[in-house]
């Protein structure tokens, strides 16, 4: 391989990682938010 294919596929990685930090991220804000929201209805009872 040389090295701009080797750049290329290193772009995509990164990019590719990116992606799956943010889903990743979103899911545990996510859960996080129902979480709260489940205590706080809890308490209102």
């Amino acid at each position: 391989m040389t090295p701009d294919e080797l750049e290329l596929i290193r772009k995509r990685q990164r990019g590719r990682a990116r992606v799956m930090a943010i889903l990743l991220g979103s899911l545990v804000l996510l859960i996080f938010a129902i979480s709260i929201a489940k205590i706080q209805l809890g308490m209102n009872e």
